[in-house]
């Protein structure tokens, strides 16, 4: 814990006195939390405010890039099963679920892992990812490493959750828990935001900050010591996922690639997911509003659609070169949000329009700072049921018709 005036003078640094305005007013509990949250507070991020108004943002020249397709993993499985399992019982394969949100596009006030998607049964969201886990562990006679990020609103309710089902018949002594390293909120003025005296507002640093993240919490040695070298990272609103999958395990190892990604074919060429592609020569990943009506339509010899192959954030990475990339920095995206903030008088105000910004890395960042990417393509019905609105497209309805066609139980 960092002392008051060093405090100060920190926040003297960035002309952000004011978090301490109301210091004196304070209790010792609330002075030691402000504090605290002054003291981990990564500050250099205000910089990209000033890189951000210089920049025009403008992206390289985008390739097609062609996968593994559905049809060539059939024919190779066999193969690349067994070198999955084999990395598995090795210990060579972790697992990292990014699970820091919340369900509130759901009408759900708590982490979206435990929404229970069940309709006759109980099954939560957290619980189809473990018994898709499961399955592997089954399969491969080995337990997989397995480290939940979760975030500082959610960390609490989280832990409690896994630890009052059992952790759903995963073995505890292969999970572990973190936290996200979280950013401050600014104004547009680039001051911080205070969501009340004694509390900074701060919010997760993207989906790109879990492996920083995971470093800070001092799970980077206890990896290298299991002997793991690769890390299988995936999101937790997709609940049809196989995580850990020897075939893509194995795919990726024996093609030689730096990283893979698993991926689906674009259902339309308007469908709102990122494609997998090759950025300047390099793997990177365009967002559907970044695609210009030429790539969008774009067919290849076949007929196919040329940018076809939509991520799902289900990625496999090489833990060397993840440190290398943690040594170089992601870039920091700066966004327009709506954030909440404590005014003059001290009430909390919630805007209707974007007020600020947030600061956060992306995991698609992560890909383009690879050499290779290994696009690695599923069966869209079978490994795609995304969780992220209460009704319509990628809904708990869909899901649910989803789970039910692939013969689970809800």
């Amino acid at each position: 814990m960092i002392d008051r005036d060093k405090a100060f003078r920190t926040l003297s640094e960035y002309g952000q006195e004011h978090l301490m305005a109301h210091y004196d007013e304070l209790d010792e509990s609330e002075k030691k939390d402000l504090l605290d949250q002054i003291g981990i507070i990564d500050f250099s991020v205000l910089d990209n405010l000033d890189a951000e108004k210089n920049s025009n943002s403008v992206r390289g020249v985008f390739e097609p890039l062609g996968a593994v397709t559905i049809d060539d993993i059939s024919s190779n499985s066999s193969s690349y099963e067994k070198t999955g399992i084999e990395a598995i019982k090795s210990g060579k394969v972790a697992a990292v679920l990014l699970a820091g949100g919340q369900g509130t596009r759901l009408g759900f006030d708590k982490p979206k892992g435990m929404f229970n998607i069940g309709v006759d049964k109980e099954l939560y969201i957290f619980q189809c990812l473990i018994n898709n886990m499961l399955d592997v562990v089954k399969l491969a006679g080995a337990w997989i490493p397995l480290y939940i990020m979760t975030s500082e609103k959610n960390h609490n309710e989280t832990t409690a959750f896994f630890a009052e089902k059992n952790y759903f018949g995963y073995d505890p002594g292969y999970i572990r828990f973190f936290i996200q390293d979280m950013a401050p909120s600014v104004d547009f003025n680039g001051k911080i935001m205070m969501e009340s005296r004694s509390r900074i507002s701060v919010s997760p640093n993207g989906n790109g900050g879990w492996f920083s993240s995971l470093v800070r919490a001092g799970l980077l040695d206890e990896i290298k010591e299991k002997g793991v070298e690769w890390i299988n990272v995936f999101a937790v609103d997709n609940v049809l996922q196989r995580i850990a999958d020897p075939g893509f395990v194995g795919a990726v190892i024996e093609s030689g690639m730096q990283s893979g990604s698993k991926v689906v074919s674009k259902a339309f060429p308007e469908e709102r997911v990122g494609v997998l592609c090759l950025e300047d020569g390099m793997p990177s990943i365009v967002e559907y509003y970044e695609m210009t009506e030429e790539m969008r339509t774009l067919r290849n010899e076949k007929g196919e659609l040329a940018y076809k192959y939509g991520v799902i954030l289900n990625y496999l990475f090489n833990v060397e070169k993840l440190e290398e990339i943690c040594d170089r920095k992601l870039p920091i995206h700066v966004v327009e949000k709506k954030i909440p903030y404590m005014a003059e008088n001290g009430e909390l105000i919630k805007p209707d329009t974007p007020n600020g910004h947030k600061f956060e890395t992306l995991v698609l960042d992560m890909v383009h700072m690879q050499d290779s990417c290994l696009a690695y393509e599923v069966v869209r019905e079978k490994e795609f049921a995304p969780v992220k609105n209460a009704t319509g497209t990628d809904s708990v309805d869909s899901a649910r018709e989803l789970l039910k066609a692939n013969g689970i139980e809800i």
